[in-house]
């Protein structure tokens, strides 16, 4: 196929047929600038040495070779029934069974050094069950490494290994400064096919894939094997650790994810020291804000993390979190998504004093705790199961449903001393609103638009002077979490 390339079209007013007008230099719109593509050669050059190749054994085991000689036998009996018979004079073949001890080939990965003396980083599911770990270098020197620690909360691993001499070293950048847009490189053993460069941009930052860290998202091809290089900007920096792929197939799909090298480094030191990682703790569980609640509730946006349960005798408890409070800054940063507060919280060491800003009853207020301690698998409360419609209340009023599609009744002295509140209604029945929110028997009613709900009485009056053209907050505990609900009262029949 014939290509044409046209560096350039200039049109003149007289070429169009258009008069020319004295003093005036016919307008046409400046060609922008066209920088050229980067050349990565040297790049790769000063850069490649520092990454390396890792691949992992397992050891067999007596239970192995017993497992094998077991499915061996099975196989045989099968083909003998049920395969035909094996020729007169002719040995079953056997396959050769391992011996235990033995190493066999477990995964392959890549990895990058960080230090002269062979501390290297690389993601914690590369080296996850192995028996041995082995970096081999650019210049086909191979070791065994030695794994100080791996975190699978953020998927980082050290490693170290002893070279008898000083190793090259990738520079540590700042992946905050990163701009959407910017090259970068990868450098790894996709498929095994050790030292392979891949380039690309810089598609998104702070990505939420529900991970513990925001991710850095780029195009450059990552595929299995890539796992643990290193992500390196044209200043030949490392700013992050390649760790997933967006795939359907397995294969690269032109979406990659990296650990911000920042966050990766953070970990790493505690590995390096203990090889363990501790994170921070507060015992509450958090959900979204919406929108509308977020307006119902007086505020002028919908980020920052609402508070759906607090675990009694948890650090919340003792510092006087409230289930429906929105909490908007920890320690004077802004709650963006309400994810950010998880990682800001176990990003905090055990033991600190913490200043959380939550929205409450229509203003800032300032808490302060303790930050507890994490398990190793960072549980919080746990979830009620109790079944709805168990808990009853007082009279029924005998009137129907009001604005909102409640209808309520008084909780007991017993019901309010089990579920630990002053005051709320125990809702009875729904239509309307409460009903199509998903709203139903048994819920409790805690707060209306900031406002603590003291009886069935009082609930009923504030709802008959909403404005029907407002929706309004509703805090609604179930079990044992909280929510707020965003509500439009029904208008009056006329």
């Amino acid at each position: 196929m014939k290509k044409t390339m046209i560096s350039a079209l200039v049109l003149s007013a007289a070429s169009l047929g258009l008069p020319a007008v004295a003093g005036f230099a016919p307008a046409y719109a400046a060609a922008p600038a066209v920088a050229g593509l980067p050349d990565f050669a040297d790049l790769v050059e000063r850069v490649g040495p520092a990454v390396v190749n890792i691949r992992t054994t397992e050891r067999i085991t007596q239970r192995d070779v017993d497992a094998a000689g077991q499915a061996d036998e099975m196989q045989e009996f099968l083909r003998r029934f049920f395969g035909g018979q094996m020729p007169r004079g002719q040995a079953p073949r056997r396959r050769n069974l391992p011996t235990p001890g033995q190493e066999i080939q477990r995964g392959i990965g890549s990895g990058f050094v960080v230090s002269a003396d062979g501390y290297v980083l690389t993601n914690a599911h590369v080296v996850d069950g192995a028996d041995e770990v082995y970096v081999t270098l650019t210049d086909k020197r191979e070791f065994k490494a030695k794994v100080l620690g791996a975190d699978a909360r953020a998927d980082v691993a050290v490693l170290k290994i002893d070279s008898g001499g000083k190793l090259p070293y990738l520079t540590i950048g700042d992946p905050n400064k990163a701009r959407v847009g910017e090259w970068v490189i990868a450098i790894g053993s996709p498929f095994n096919l050790e030292n392979t460069v891949t380039s690309g941009i810089i598609s998104a930052k702070a990505r939420d894939t529900g991970d513990l860290l925001p991710l850095i998202q780029s195009d450059v091809a990552v595929n299995p094997g890539n796992s643990g290089g290193p992500l390196i900007n044209l200043k030949g920096e490392v700013i992050g650790i390649n760790s997933q792929i967006a795939t359907l197939s397995g294969g690269y799909n032109g979406i990659s994810f990296a650990i911000p090298i920042d966050e990766a480094m953070r970990v790493a030191d505690q590995l390096k020291k203990s090889g363990k990682v501790t994170r921070g703790r507060l015992g509450v569980q958090i959900g979204e804000l919406n929108k509308d609640v977020a307006e119902s509730l007086g505020l002028k946006n919908n980020k920052g993390a609402e508070v759906t349960q607090v675990e009694p005798g948890s650090p919340a408890d003792k510092g006087g979190l409230r289930v429906g409070d929105v909490v908007i800054k920890y320690n004077g940063k802004d709650i963006d998504r309400f994810a950010d507060l998880t990682r800001m919280v176990l990003g905090t060491a055990p033991g600190s004093k913490a200043t959380l800003t939550v929205w409450r009853k229509g203003a800032p207020t300032d808490v302060q705790v303790t930050v507890g301690e994490a398990d190793p698998d960072n549980k919080v409360a746990s979830r009620s199961g109790g079944k709805r419609g168990e808990q009853r209340g007082g009279t029924v009023p005998a009137s129907g449903a009001n604005a909102l599609g409640f209808i309520v009744s008084d909780l007991t002295p017993a019901q309010k001393r089990e579920l630990g509140v002053n005051g709320g209604v125990i809702v009875e029945d729904t239509e309307g609103p409460a009903e199509a929110a998903g709203l139903r028997q048994g819920d409790i009613l805690l707060m209306l638009n900031n406002q603590d709900i003291v009886d069935a009485k009082q609930f009923n009056a504030a709802v008959a002077k909403l404005d029907p053209k407002r929706a309004a907050a509703v805090l609604v505990r179930r079990g044992n979490q909280a929510q707020h609900f965003s509500l439009r009262p029904a208008p009056a029949s006329k």
